[in-house]
């Protein structure tokens, strides 16, 4: 029987990369689900699968619930951001109707504290999962991988610099926009400490080259120091690839943190589409490092550096694939877990990296030095 799945958003950058590719799978009676009638419309015409079904659906109107329990779901994806500022209403109205969920979530508060939802979620009898993404998922899924070659892990240090090219909605730079240039809280030299967003940046090793990256507010600066307990220092930087557009946001951080500019993510759409305008610079090649540094067996430092190459344009299919490869487990019956939890340990990197099949995406681990 197939598992009937709602996606929430779907018609976003990120949603309707997740329709695409559940799409055309008989494990699955898909319904796309977003606020206006006629993008649903056109996205169910480019697809072309018969079997779709399309529904309006308002996340923020008093009626969702009753909204989405008249669509019988088993499980929904949502990948309707930002989820910076969002409250727990969509898993919450899940439970309601016995129906498992996923998110995209990358809002730090949203996905550290998901948790609250645990008891909720196993009285629902329902598996709650956030933050299927590239962070938390795929970067604790490196981390876990590389780890047994540790005696001891001082530093885990990640970047994100997607190509200029890449497809962005408002809200993914409405997350961006967010933090620049607030107070981070990040954990270094194994106590608590402050960095601003998008600032304290360096430059960043890719397989393309290096790109500059500065520091942004991710669920892993909460959630790595807690599952790697010896872990010293966790930070996490994401940069963009024009040099131009790169420095004007730093500025635009600095204004935030002169208290010039009060709320940057108001003008998200607006900067948006500013930034369009030099879309035909630069390149569609983006990519993704996990830094760890520590010592290996022997006692010997270890400095490993794991990668992620993203060509044709192929950079937003990596942030949906965890969500994609835990939904098809679904299907097949692989995963009998239950409660609420930040998605850690549910996808190793293997199973991660054989739902990039088919993209232009290549991975790579290096010895920066012994």
């Amino acid at each position: 029987m197939s598992l009937r799945v709602v996606v929430i958003g779907a018609t976003g950058v990120f949603g309707s990369r997740i329709a695409r590719r559940l799409a055309h799978d008989a494990r699955f009676e898909l319904i796309l689900a977003a606020r206006r009638a006629e993008s649903l419309e056109a996205l169910y015409a480019s697809i072309g699968d018969a079997r779709l079904q399309v529904a309006t659906l308002d996340a923020g109107h008093a009626n969702f619930p009753h909204a989405l329990a008249a669509l019988r779901p088993q499980l929904v994806i949502h990948a309707a951001g930002p989820f910076q500022g969002q409250d727990y209403r969509v898993a919450e109205a899940c439970m309601a109707c016995g129906s498992h969920y996923i998110d995209l979530a990358d809002g730090r508060g949203f996905v550290s504290g998901f948790e609250q939802l645990d008891a909720q979620a196993w009285r629902a009898g329902c598996l709650l999962v956030s933050g299927a993404s590239s962070v938390p998922a795929l970067s604790a899924a490196v981390v876990d991988a590389l780890l047994p070659r540790f005696a001891s892990l001082e530093a885990i240090e990640h970047a994100i610099n997607p190509g200029n090219r890449t497809p962005r909605g408002d809200a993914t730079v409405a997350s961006i926009l967010g933090y620049c240039g607030r107070p981070i809280r990040v954990w270094r030299n194994g106590g608590w400490d402050e960095a601003h967003g998008w600032m304290d940046s360096r430059r960043q090793h890719f397989p393309f080259g290096r790109r500059r990256v500065g520091v942004c507010d991710v669920p892993d600066l909460e959630l790595f120091p807690a599952r790697y307990r010896q872990v010293r220092t966790v930070l996490f930087r994401a940069g963009l690839e024009l040099p131009l557009l790169q420095w004007a946001t730093w500025s635009l951080a600095v204004l935030v943190r002169l208290g010039v500019i009060r709320d940057l993510a108001r003008h998200a759409p607006a900067l948006r589409r500013l930034s369009e305008r030099f879309v035909a610079f630069g390149s569609d090649v983006g990519g993704m490092a996990v830094e760890l540094r520590g010592e290996d067996r022997e006692g010997a430092p270890l400095h490993l550096r794991w990668w992620l190459d993203a060509d044709a344009g192929d950079g937003p299919q990596v942030p949906v694939t965890p969500a994609i490869v835990l939904a098809r487990r679904m299907a097949d019956g692989l995963v009998d877990a239950k409660g609420a939890m930040p998605c850690m340990g549910l996808l190793t990197l293997e199973q991660i990296i054989e739902g990039f099949d088919g993209f232009a995406l290549r991975t790579g681990l290096e010895t920066v030095s012994r």
